[in-house]
């Protein structure tokens, strides 16, 4: 089988565009010699080159400067922005844009491809619906940590990757306002920056 890991210059514009774009891309994550994917269904984009966005972490923490938690996010394209939140869930995102600009896309939901199995003893038994249909159920069942934090997307000796796969053409792709922005204020809470594959069962719920 060719591979196609898509290449940095795939991830370098801006965060809405990447979103889009990667709706359809295959997700590939590399454990003991074994592949785990999915279909890339939901995403949303935080922040841009052109445009402030108080529900991004690089905008509203440290008045847009990078912290610790926040520097991978600031970093090149390509490249995996991974954060813990709740306590309990880890979330999957890719730089997108140009380096020293706080952009990126969290990856909201796959469709399970490959190591389906594992996938669902990582899950705990969890239904195959419910396997990768969330951001937080796809980094458990791919096995997603903070041990990947700025993994380089486009490296071709890495564990995880993009490949390329075929446009998902627009009239398939839905938009709307972003899920679980807390006391993000408007206008930023109701901007349509999630992206989803229209009829997927796998977008999350």
């Amino acid at each position: 089988m060719t591979v196609e890991r898509l290449p940095q210059s795939f991830f370098a514009r801006s965060a809405r565009e990447v979103a889009a774009a990667l709706l359809g891309k295959r997700l590939v994550r590399v454990i003991n010699g074994r592949r785990l994917s999915g279909l890339i269904v939901e995403t949303e984009a935080y922040c841009d080159t052109a445009e402030r966005d108080l529900a991004c972490h690089g905008d509203k923490a440290n008045n847009g400067r990078p912290t610790s938690r926040t520097a991978v996010m600031f970093g090149p394209p390509g490249h995996a922005y991974i954060y813990f939140t709740y306590g309990i869930h880890w979330m999957f995102n890719v730089v997108t844009g140009a380096a020293g600009t706080a952009n990126a896309v969290l990856i909201r939901a796959l469709q399970p491809l490959e190591g389906i199995e594992e996938m669902v003893q990582r899950r705990n038994g969890r239904a195959h619906a419910q396997l990768t249909n969330g951001p937080a159920k796809l980094a458990q069942a791919l096995a997603i940590d903070q041990s990947l934090n700025g993994a380089n997307l486009c490296a071709p000796d890495g564990v995880i990757w993009v490949e390329n796969a075929p446009d998902t053409p627009a009239a398939h792709i839905a938009t709307g306002p972003r899920i679980g922005l807390g006391q993000t204020p408007e206008p930023w809470l109701s901007m349509p920056w999630r992206y989803w594959i229209k009829d997927n069962p796998f977008v999350s719920r």
